[in-house]
């Protein structure tokens, strides 16, 4: 098996819930030992969240905590912050997710813990940043998509404002939190120095939003909800057939050129209402019937495969299940499975990016909680079983 490009790489996860643990995953992901800091007896709350929970037990955790080792730390305490130091002098990165001030508060601060290794990235993941009015402030996802701007814009325009059905939020702070570690990590390389990887939720929102501000300042442009489609991008949205809806995206002027012609209707593609991408985004609802009194008389199967033929972005909107039938999902190994104590066969995501050498993995599902205890407290630290007894009793392990 080749070596995993972070294999030499160890990261202490202290954040509970997504945001954080997001992060760490990726980074495990991609071979990083990920030592998880979980509160004695309850464990991180994503161990209990999800909807459906066969066996008692949740789906989600199985998939956010894969590739970490699970080990249990009141932090609370004093013995509890002193052994984190001490498991964090010997690692990387440190990945937390709590309220600003709150590391401070344990004594477990970026200057103390550099104090015990310099060369640490403290990656700090919450809602608003570690600066500025709102830095004290709870900050969930939700918050952090509705300042972002992303809320504001998804929807019907005669609805109130939506949300994606993920906590897409949290997972763009991870990411983000991510790429700014392995940016550290590289900056490290030179100086041997660490730094503080700070990622605000509502600023991970703010990086995806295109054009949104100077639309405004310059233009006086305020985007609004506009369902299926972007203003001025046509020809692009969901279109009726026989047996279900199909999303076709000719929005460029050699692809529309292309969809006239299959539409049977190529005098369309010079036509000035419809000639460029301007016209078309000005005509774009009569576009739009034109297109759907040509698909709704066909089935979708064989009026895709005509607009794959012919260079045509087009598809389904798919669920889990045409997800899991998927021969290209299959192809490219997209969904993994590993075994799972009580569920057996456990489908999931396999790991994003593909790299063509050095690939990451999936190398275990979600830990019991402690799972790893002995491993970090008498591996690492040198323990021995009376001292880990001792803490055990006193409940700070």
């Amino acid at each position: 098996m080749t070596e995993l490009p972070l294999s030499d790489l160890r990261v202490v996860e202290m954040g509970q819930l997504l945001a954080g643990p997001f992060c760490g995953q990726l980074l495990g992901d991609f071979g990083a030992e990920v030592v998880k800091f979980e509160p004695p007896g309850t464990g991180d709350p994503m161990r209990d969240w999800g909807r459906e929970k066969p066996h008692g037990k949740s789906l989600w955790w199985p998939i956010l905590a894969r590739n970490k080792k699970s080990v249990t730390l009141n932090l609370r305490t004093e013995e509890g912050q002193r052994l984190a130091r001490r498991i964090i002098a010997e690692a990387d990165v440190l990945v937390e997710n709590f309220r600003p001030g709150t590391l401070e508060r344990w004594g477990l601060d970026p200057e103390t813990l550099w104090a015990d290794n310099p060369g640490l990235v403290v990656t700090r993941v919450t809602g608003y940043g570690q600066s500025g009015p709102y830095a004290p402030r709870a900050g969930f996802g939700s918050i952090g998509e509705a300042m972002g701007g992303i809320r504001y814009v998804t929807g019907d325009p005669d609805r109130p404002p939506s949300r994606a059905g993920i906590s897409l939020g949290d997972e763009l702070a991870g990411t983000f939190a991510a790429l700014g570690t392995l940016v550290a990590l590289h900056a490290r390389s030179r100086t041997g120095r660490g730094q503080v990887v700070d990622s605000a939720l509502y600023e991970a929102v703010l990086a995806m939003m295109e054009s949104l501000l100077p639309e405004w300042e310059l233009a006086g442009y305020q985007r609004e909800r506009t369902g299926s489609v972007l203003p001025n991008v046509a020809p692009s949205n969901v279109y009726p057939t026989k047996d279900g809806p199909v999303l076709i995206a000719a929005n460029r002027d050699t692809i529309w050129t292309r969809l006239a012609e299959v539409m049977g209707r190529p005098e369309l593609a010079a036509d000035e209402r419809y000639a460029t991408h301007g016209a078309r985004g000005a005509n774009a609802e009569e576009l739009d019937e034109l297109i759907a009194e040509w698909t709704a008389g066909q089935e979708s199967a064989p009026l895709l495969e005509t607009l794959h033929a012919n260079g045509i972005p087009a598809g389904l909107t798919y669920r889990a299940k045409d997800m899991l039938d998927d021969p290209h999902f299959r192809a490219r190994e997209a969904i993994i499975r590993l075994a799972h104590p009580e569920f057996g066969d456990f489908p999931m995501q396999n790991v994003v990016p593909k790299l063509s050498n050095t690939p990451g993995t999936v190398r275990s599902l979600g830990p019991e909680l402690g799972e790893h205890n002995d491993e970090i407290y008498r591996g690492l630290l040198g323990l021995t079983p009376e001292e880990i007894e001792a803490l055990t009793a006193s409940g700070t392990i």
